[in-house]
């Protein structure tokens, strides 16, 4: 999870226009130069019998080669931001990644260099250099300099690829101010080099060599990316999920950026998806011994599939196609989710853990406590987008399904002790799902009693539109007392919350609905919960959440920010929680006040003072400020600091929710540790 300072609320500025994007670029030819008279006379001309608004073959701009690349990159790459800016890295490895699954590449590097240059290397074939027979180029400089131009169309090139466009290494070559090419084949070295998508000079052979492979670096342009901060971390996760997803492929990686620190990392698994569901699962309790792992082909489909239950109630479910991560699903994770329900329910029923009575366990039954990854490779994969959020391939579907039933019954049948956990885990879900179905139908049976209701601690606003509307959720009555006669309520809400909210890591959702400060947010919210949220009913969309700056403000601000990404994440996901700044300290010399919200501030503040008397006074508590204080420093979109809350990385902040809410105490004890010198103004 990353919090972003956001100083001040205001309108963001609309962005300079980027120099790409004022026009696109035409190419010119040279004609024959017209007399200036004739020039007038067309100009008048075309005035006369062009009318404003009209819309005409003149208006249609041809884009040469990469230009569509520049223009609108976030077509290609997602976005200018971090994550696009990582993607450019993902777009080479992939290709080398696909000469591991041709079974070519065994060895593939990626290396941050002291210049921030990125380099991605491969032991594979190697890009041809001979020359094109429709381009008349060489095919090193089609494959980089034209946008749909690869091995992955059809052809014995590749069976299996990630890359099916043909736009994934031309794009980084337009999106970069530097690339240079180096391949290693038939006999010798070949390198080409580039300045946003246009070669700066032929293919030359600069050495003789026995070997093969393909080497790219690049610099990212600072046009496109107005942010090149590469994250070892980000490009880590990715390298090692391609490893555990290409069996036998080894991938290292370095960042020579640092000086006297260790940096080299490599990773190798045989274990394939069976080793990556030990890794998600690390720190967490399994429900039973044995990890569940099938590997086999249905229908020219390599399917391979893990999976393995814990104490946990999340569902980790993380799907590839041809190595390509697909956030949204598919029809690979739609066939593995059938196949689960299908064949736990027949297990259930077979062996008398479900009763004739009984209904069947649903898809949420079966995946409570799951972590699963389903991975296929597959000869003509449709995804949606260039950036493959999800597959379409209705042959997937049935194909693992298959697969998945016969592993999965063999499984039961190999290990009962196995089965036996597993089905009293569903049988535990589904007790647990009923009971939370009964409660929540009453809390919304007792709302449409009341008529709606809205809690009696909710001050709410005059505005009825989310749009502008704020929700603050204040720590205690006292707080709640001083925000409601600061707040402008016009716009903004007041909910106090009286002591610290039950713990929703440890609790199932019938008894989060048992607590009256959790209800209280909920109805406040208007969303409902569970099955029945629905994001479009929010009532505010700026969530607010303002604590104590000490120990216990802390642990209730962690208590909200659990109880926000376990039961109301698209609402996280949409950005509108946000955690508010009270100031640290208030610093009077004469009639002057000034408020620092950090130590580094007040010392600022107080030197600038100098020899001056000065009265500094350490809030504690939101209480301690007056109500004009508190709108001052803390509420007036004027002045205020918000931090905002965005998941960054999905599975480290589960990760991270499940060490610091969850039962267990040593992942927790060892966090600390590792994070107790980066605490400031720690109070106990």
């Amino acid at each position: 999870m990353k919090l972003n300072i956001k100083e001040k609320d205001e309108e963001p500025k609309k962005p300079k226009a980027k120099p790409w994007e004022a026009k696109a670029v035409r190419k010119t030819e040279v004609v024959e130069e017209k007399p200036k008279e004739a020039v007038v006379m067309e100009k008048i001309a075309e005035k006369k019998f062009r009318k404003e608004g009209e819309y005409g073959a003149k208006d249609i701009q041809v884009l040469k080669g990469l230009e569509p690349v520049r223009l609108r990159p976030g077509m290609y790459i997602g976005s200018t931001g971090l994550d696009g800016l990582h993607h450019l890295i993902w777009e080479i490895v992939d290709n080398s990644v696909d000469e591991a699954m041709a079974g070519y590449a065994k060895h593939v590097e990626i290396v941050l260099l002291p210049d921030n240059r990125v380099s991605v290397s491969d032991d594979g074939r190697g890009i041809p250099v001979e020359k094109h027979p429709d381009t008349g180029k060489s095919t090193l400089e089609t494959v980089l300099t034209t946008l749909h131009a690869g091995g992955k169309f059809g052809g014995e090139g590749y069976k299996v690829s990630g890359g099916l466009h043909g736009v994934g290494v031309s794009v980084v070559c337009a999106l970069s101010t530097f690339m240079e090419a180096e391949v290693e084949r038939d006999g010798g070295v070949y390198k080409q080099e580039y300045f946003r998508g246009t070669p700066k000079g032929a293919v030359k052979k600069v050495d003789d060599s026995k070997k093969s492979g393909t080497k790219i670096t690049f610099d990212a342009d600072p046009q496109i990316f107005p942010d090149i901060k590469w994250d070892p971390k980000k490009i880590l996760g990715h390298v090692r999920q391609q490893a555990y997803l290409t069996r036998g492929l080894k991938i290292t990686f370095r960042d020579e950026r640092k000086k006297n620190e260790e940096s080299d990392y490599g990773f190798y698994f045989e274990g394939g998806v069976g080793s990556f569901v030990k890794h998600l699962i690390s720190g967490n309790t399994p429900r039973h011994s044995n990890i569940f792992a099938v590997a086999t082909t249905k229908d020219n489909v390599a399917i391979e599939a893990a999976f393995q239950y814990t104490q946990e109630m999340e569902c980790t479910e993380q799907a590839f196609a041809n190595n390509i991560y697909t956030p949204e699903g598919g029809t690979h994770i739609s066939g593995f989710r059938s196949a689960l329900t299908r064949c736990l329910n027949t297990y259930a029923r077979r062996e008398g853990f479900l009763k004739e009575k009984d209904e069947n366990f649903s898809g949420e039954d079966v995946r409570e406590g799951l972590t699963a990854v389903v991975s296929v490779k597959i000869r003509n994969p449709q995804f949606e987008g260039q950036t493959k959020a999800k597959l379409g391939n209705p042959e997937a579907k049935g194909a693992v399904e298959d697969a998945v039933m016969e592993g999965l019954t063999d499984y039961l049948e190999r290990y009962p002790t196995d089965a036996r956990a597993i089905i009293e885990n569903c049988l535990l879900a589904t007790k647990a799902r009923l009971a939370a179905k009964a409660a929540r139908a009453t809390v919304l049976r007792k709302g449409i009693l009341e008529g709606l209701a809205l809690p009696g601690k909710l001050s709410d606003c005059l505005s009825k539109d989310p749009a502008e509307s704020e929700l603050y959720i204040v720590e205690g009555d006292s707080a709640g007392g001083s925000a409601k006669m600061a707040r402008d309520r016009r716009f903004q809400a007041i909910l106090p919350l009286k002591g610290k909210i039950l713990n929703v890591e440890r609790a199932r959702l019938d008894k989060m609905l048992s607590s009256k400060e959790i209800k209280a947010i909920i109805i406040a919210l208007g969303t409902a919960v569970a099955e029945d949220f629905n994001l479009e009913k929010l009532r505010y969309h700026r969530i607010i959440i303002m604590t104590d700056a000490d120990v216990d403000g802390s642990h209730i601000r962690t208590l909200l920010l659990t109880l926000f990404y376990r039961y109301f994440k698209p609402i996280m996901e949409a950005g509108y929680i946000y955690i508010a700044q009270p100031p640290l300290y208030k610093i009077q010399f004469g009639k002057t006040v000034r408020y620092a919200y950090n130590e580094a501030e007040k010392d600022k503040i107080v030197a600038e003072i100098g020899k001056t008397g000065v009265n500094l006074q350490r809030y504690k508590g939101l209480g301690e400020m007056d109500s004009e204080q508190l709108w001052d420093t803390t509420m007036n979109p004027e002045n205020r600091l918000l931090l905002k809350v965005e998941i960054d990385d999905a599975h480290q902040t589960d990760k991270t929710f499940d060490i610091l809410m969850g039962e267990e105490v040593e992942p927790r004890k060892k966090f600390i540790q590792t994070h107790a010198k980066s605490v400031k103004n720690l109070d106990i």
